[in-house]
């Protein structure tokens, strides 16, 4: 049985930057902050997240987790 060991984990804000002059589509803005605690639950993500976007100038539109994980044979 394999065995997924979670070793980094990433938060990414994604801020509505206004709509494109051209196609006028929406246009978005990534800020990533690393070294996120691999422990931290999606409700400690979600509260620093919306704390953080708080400062910024544009609105946020997502927020996104991205985990690695070691896998190995247990």
């Amino acid at each position: 049985m394999a065995v997924a060991e979670l070793t980094k984990s990433t938060m990414q804000l994604v801020l509505n930057d206004g709509n494109d002059l051209e196609t006028g589509l929406p246009v978005y803005k990534y800020k990533s902050f690393n070294n996120v605690k691999t422990t931290a639950t999606a409700d400690q993500l979600f509260a620093a997240a919306t704390a953080i976007a708080g400062l910024q100038e544009r609105p946020l539109y997502n927020i996104i987790r991205k985990d690695n994980a070691d896998i190995s044979a247990e």
